[in-house]
């Protein structure tokens, strides 16, 4: 009785880690491009920034690999004031990605082998916090 329990859980344990290795996406050889000096975020907060969206992206992205992750620059930042007021959260930064997603289609709502390009990263964080993942997609 005592070792069919101790299988059962060595059984459940490997079952476990099979399922924990499988999930997510891949974000071993993203490249991220070089961006202008911005006067809004230091470097460190835009790689900081760029950190988030890659363990979001790790944990979610199931079948789908990260291929490269860029800042869209200063330009933008109308738009960094409007998402930070909509998330209710002091600062906004968005960064732009490039993934391609395997057969399986990733959890179903992407196009099965293909490639999304400018996919929209929406974070925000209050002031002197970290970044947190607020939205993603087009438009």
């Amino acid at each position: 009785m005592k070792r069919s329990k101790i299988a059962l859980l060595l059984m459940c344990a490997m079952l476990f880690l099979l399922t924990a290795c499988a999930h997510g996406g891949n974000i071993e050889n993203v490249e991220i491009t070089d961006w202008k000096t911005s006067e809004i975020y230091t470097d460190a907060e835009i790689e900081a920034a760029f950190k988030t969206v890659k363990d979001y992206f790790s944990g979610e992205f199931d079948g789908c690999t990260l291929t490269k992750l860029y800042y869209p620059g200063d330009t933008f930042a109308d738009e960094f004031s409007e998402w930070a007021t909509q998330y209710e959260a002091d600062e906004a930064i968005v960064i732009y990605s490039d993934f391609d997603v395997d057969s399986s289609g990733g959890d179903g709502s992407l196009n099965p082998n293909s490639t999304y390009e400018n996919w929209k990263w929406i974070l925000v964080r209050d002031t002197g916090g970290t970044w947190k993942h607020a939205d993603h997609g087009y438009g």
